[in-house]
């Protein structure tokens, strides 16, 4: 016997819930994009300082009678307005992780909620960290290199737009190069290890760090340096945060360590 139509108004409650969730974070989403494009068409005039500002550490150490140059007809103005929409995106990612936080934190228990709104405001914090890190300390030497090993017999001229290029793909990996805490947190809040055993992995994080660094910076010893050593530093942060914010961690390797010494 086939069961009778559903009645009009009869939908399962986690259907109805499903929707207004799903609402729920269309709604944030389109005020995150209310703000992004707010910020951008704020910025849009002062496009072409932004660009400035950004090519001023390879413009400073262009050789004498050298300068930058636009190879496409529509690089001087699609240039410096890719950047600005990419600063404006840069400029509005708190807004948006805020709304992550307004509609994931009614789902969190009251202990996840105390973890988990420290690692949203220190994971940005960290990433805009990676990115002045980039600007201020790596630019200045690996474009002082880069510029004075060129052949004699070439003239260095950098365009606009690879420049550009170039620049957000390291601003990129340093940012993600410095999230390096919140995933050791985040790795021992899951259970996968504890801060005692990452102690014990400090020689393979200290060549690990150094590998990344060969492979995120522009080949030269100083730049690899100064990208490597801060990565290791940030994997000590990363052990000292997961002692601190995950409860339970420290218990578990006094436990472990207990186990061993009675093993043995």
């Amino acid at each position: 016997m086939n069961p009778p139509p559903d009645e009009p108004g009869s939908e399962p409650l986690i259907s109805k819930s499903v929707i207004g969730h799903l609402l729920e974070l269309r709604r944030r989403l389109l005020l995150w994009v209310a703000t992004l494009l707010v910020v951008f068409f704020c910025l849009f005039p002062f496009q072409n300082r932004v660009f400035d500002f950004i090519a001023l550490p390879m413009i400073r150490r262009l050789p004498a009678g050298s300068s930058m140059i636009a190879t496409s007809v529509t690089s001087p103005f699609m240039t410096p307005m890719k950047l600005t929409l990419m600063l404006a995106l840069f400029l509005s990612v708190p807004v948006l992780l805020w709304h992550v936080w307004r509609f994931m934190s009614p789902a969190l228990y009251k202990s996840e909620r105390r973890m988990f709104f420290p690692l949203l405001v220190s994971s940005v914090i960290l990433f805009y960290c990676g990115v002045a890190f980039a600007y201020f300390v790596l630019f200045p030497v690996a474009f002082a290199f880069l510029n004075s090993v060129a052949p004699a017999g070439v003239k260095v001229m950098t365009d606009i737009n690879a420049y550009l290029d170039f620049v957000l793909t390291i601003f990129f990996a340093f940012g993600l190069a410095f999230e390096v805490p919140i995933a050791i947190v985040l790795a021992v809040w899951g259970g996968f290890t504890t801060p005692g055993k990452l102690g014990k992995l400090r020689p393979y994080a200290l060549v690990g760090s150094f590998i990344a660094g060969m492979i995120l910076s522009p080949p030269d010893v100083v730049s690899m340096t100064l990208l490597s050593v801060p990565i290791y530093l940030l994997y000590e942060t990363g052990i000292l945060m997961a002692r601190i914010l995950v409860p339970g961690s420290k218990q578990v390797d006094e436990q472990r360590k207990q186990q061993q010494r009675s093993s043995e």
